[in-house]
């Protein structure tokens, strides 16, 4: 099953968004409304009768086609966890810092980071390019959205906190990036101008057959920048599987409904990697007009534009320097 969040392309934006069942494929793409205040992060965690039941009422109503529709990011995160778990993408960044590969601790534990909630666009919005940078730079990530709140949960546990899978683009400004990281901190203002999410949510059970022998799921993911092929991999080669980040996410701590968690970039999932390996800005960075398409099996393709900064930033001011007494000013 299918489910977005949207609004028609002529409807106020300031409307409240609609719920929907996504039918069809291709230019037959239609989204049904679910009726009712329902709320997408309950429905994915409702049994499974009831979803068919929700969903049957509303494949049969007409349904919009999906040129007639904005489709908003599946869910407004209460908050969002970066994971880092492709393997072969650490060696390729690890190696543009001029380390042999990825570090000792990396196998240890699935480390991660927090993301900017607010951040969130939707799957064919435009993307504004962030002040501050010459290397702006898309990172294809598999994500899935938290259903159930769970706190010390077993990989069995956190199985059924998972409502659904999306698509994630995690773009991401690497100049900016690399200042801050190099204060042990971050990143910040190199990621939270824009994620992408969707385009819509696919629940688990669609999923079922697409589980390797060790219970990973293995879907085909590929990015493409102006209609190129750029870069492709599985998730089946991530490193921990999500029931195992929820799980590890949730050790004294809350994992709440609403969040969402990311595989991290996938093996040639970026243009930093392929700079890692090979010394050089090839791709080159994205600029305005840049079009990076992204797709994952089972779940659909996001498509954003590169457009230019519409509003000037102010300059950021340097440090107070402090004064240290009997020194000269």
């Amino acid at each position: 099953m299918r489910l977005c969040r949207f609004r028609g392309r002529d409807a106020d934006p300031a409307a409240d968004p609609q719920v929907g069942l996504v039918l069809g494929a291709g230019a037959r793409t239609t989204v049904h409304s679910i009726p009712g205040a329902v709320d997408l992060v309950d429905l994915l965690a409702a049994s499974k009768e009831l979803r068919d039941q929700t969903a049957d009422a509303a494949a049969g109503a007409d349904g919009i086609g999906l040129a007639d529709v904005v489709l908003l990011p599946p869910v407004y995160p209460v908050a969002m966890r970066d994971f880092l778990t492709f393997e072969a993408h650490v060696d390729g960044m690890e190696k543009g810092m001029g380390n042999a590969g990825p570090p000792a601790e990396w196998y240890d534990a699935p480390v991660f980071c927090f993301m900017a909630p607010h951040a969130v666009v939707g799957a064919y919005d435009d993307i504004a390019h962030p002040p501050d940078t010459e290397r702006l730079d898309f990172e294809l990530e598999l994500a899935a959205v938290v259903c159930r709140d769970v706190r010390d949960a077993t990989p069995e546990q956190a199985r059924a906190a998972i409502g659904g899978y999306l698509v994630m683009n995690d773009w991401s400004a690497r100049d900016v990036q690399g200042k801050e990281m190099k204060l042990k901190l971050g990143p910040s203002k190199g990621k939270d101008f824009a994620t992408t999410i969707g385009p819509w949510v696919v629940t688990v059970d669609e999923f079922d057959d697409k589980r390797d022998a060790d219970g990973f799921l293995d879907l085909a993911m590929e990015v493409q920048v102006n209609g190129e092929p750029v870069g492709a991999d599985r998730s089946g080669h991530m490193g921990w599987s999500f029931e195992q980040l929820v799980a590890h996410a949730s050790r004294a701590s809350w994992v709440r409904a609403g969040e969402v968690l990311a595989s991290g970039t996938c093996a040639s999932g970026s243009l930093a990697e392929s700079w890692g390996r090979t010394g050089r800005l090839e791709p080159p960075p994205l600029g305005p007009g840049d079009v990076v398409e992204m797709t994952i099996e089972g779940i659909g393709t996001i498509r954003n534009r590169v457009v230019p900064q519409r509003h000037t930033a102010a300059p950021v001011p340097p440090a107070r320097r402090r004064v240290v007494l009997g020194e000269s000013a």
